[in-house]
């Protein structure tokens, strides 16, 4: 268990605070590509680490992410014009390019000077992926661009998606990194022990610290094998997880699955989901990719139009069925994913870890709290903390298989566990 001021310096995220400064040392997501379609397209809202800030994408196609309000009299930028190479304010027509500078001033004299001494706060972005990414550290301080495997695959082997959850982000965080639960909130069919996690619900956790975070497998007992998922966790937030073997039938792609999980603010998290087909002859289709968003809770049709926010919510209890609960399945929750939603928001936004009570499946959560509190430490020091190279992590791939029994998976999934691209 935590004590009370260390779950609160490893939640509250925003300006100023330790965590907040430990994630404004790394490339974050701070948008889907998919937000900003077109060039002079509509802005969009984007709130991160606690501030409210307005994406778009100029003429050029570069995206600018910037202050939501302008410097002028704090009217939203949000409803600004968005003209060649610039955002536009409405209220008095200021004009700012991605990098913040104001370009036009129509509402002062031509000779004004003034222009030149106004900027709007902004960060420098990068896009990959599928993804806007953005560095809002001290200036000077960012890392190379990330360098997950996910962003050199081609586009046809991958597909991105996003989902809000009330919740702080370390409940996501650790939700996706605890692969006990998968035994229990997961079980889809009652009494089926040919689903492996059913065969053993008290996985052994081998956990490896690495420069990046650490890599961990849970190994489960199946009759003369062992049933082994190797993830990945890369500071501050992201989880790598494989292909489920043996599970999802002959019609399901080996795909890598994984969610950076990005503050909102102390209370709110903004889910980027990915998967991508690690076999360059094996293009990732948009009606599979689709398929299996909807199958774990999130596809199209669940989400409130124009949000990121799911139909499923704890104000109609998530859909719950309790007679498919006694019958069916462990939770009677439609969705893996909303399965996952349910029990972390329910925990309330913030959950008091001083009266948790963790065992022996609990390592790869310990490990992860002590990771960040130590990377809080560390940037407060001004240090490194692990995953600022993009080189530690570049080279990792998750994967989960069986081997025979008592055999070293890292012996047995040396190659498995290599990305390729």
């Amino acid at each position: 268990m935590l004590t009370p001021q260390e779950n609160e310096r490893l939640t509250r995220v925003g300006p100023g605070t330790p965590m907040g400064k430990v994630f404004r040392r790394y490339w974050l997501p701070a948008a889907l590509s998919t937000e900003l379609p077109e060039p002079d397209g509509a802005p969009v809202r984007v709130r991160i680490l606690g501030e409210d800030l307005v994406a778009f994408r100029a003429t050029d196609g570069e995206v600018g992410l910037v202050s939501a309000y302008c410097p002028h009299r704090r009217a939203p930028l949000f409803f600004g014009r968005n003209e060649e190479q610039g955002l536009r304010c409405v209220y008095h027509g200021w004009k700012f390019d991605t990098t913040g500078a104001c370009v036009d001033m129509p509402s002062e004299p031509p000779d004004s000077l003034f222009k030149s001494k106004v900027t709007v706060e902004s960060y420098p972005t990068y896009e990959a992926g599928g993804i806007i990414w953005t560095y809002m550290g001290p200036a000077g301080t960012a890392p190379e661009p990330p360098g997950y495997e996910l962003l050199r695959v081609p586009a046809t082997h991958r597909f991105v998606s996003k989902t809000f959850e009330y919740a702080n982000f370390a409940q996501a965080l650790e939700g996706g990194l605890d692969t006990a639960h998968s035994s229990f909130l997961h079980n889809m069919n009652l009494g089926d022990k040919s689903f492996l996690r059913n065969a053993d619900t008290a996985p052994r956790l081998e956990v490896e610290r690495t420069d990046y975070g650490f890599r961990y497998a849970g190994i489960r007992a199946v009759g003369s094998e062992d049933y082994v998922r190797v993830y990945h966790y890369i500071m501050p937030t992201t989880q790598l997880r494989g292909f489920v073997s043996g599970n999802q039938g002959k019609n399901h792609l080996p795909t890598i699955h994984g969610h950076f999980w990005i503050p909102i603010d102390d209370e709110t998290t903004s889910v980027y989901n990915f998967m991508y087909s690690f076999y360059p002859e094996q293009p990732l289709s948009l009606e599979y990719a689709i398929q299996r968003e909807t199958d774990a809770g999130r596809g199209p049709d669940d989400l409130i139009p124009g949000t990121f926010k799911l139909k499923q919510n704890l104000a109609n209890d998530y859909f719950i069925d309790r007679h498919v609960q006694k019958t069916q399945t462990f939770t009677g929750i439609p969705g893996i994913n909303t399965q996952d939603i349910a029990l972390q928001e329910g925990m309330g936004s913030i959950v008091d870890r001083s009266k948790e009570h963790l065992g022996t499946t609990d390592r790869a959560i310990i490990v992860t709290r002590q990771l960040l509190l130590e990377a809080a430490d560390e940037v407060e020091k001004d240090g490194e903390p692990r995953a600022r190279d993009p080189q530690t992590y570049a080279g990792v791939r998750a994967a989960d298989r069986l081997i025979p029994s008592g055999t070293r998976w890292q012996d047995a999934l040396k190659e498995d566990v290599v990305a390729k691209y």
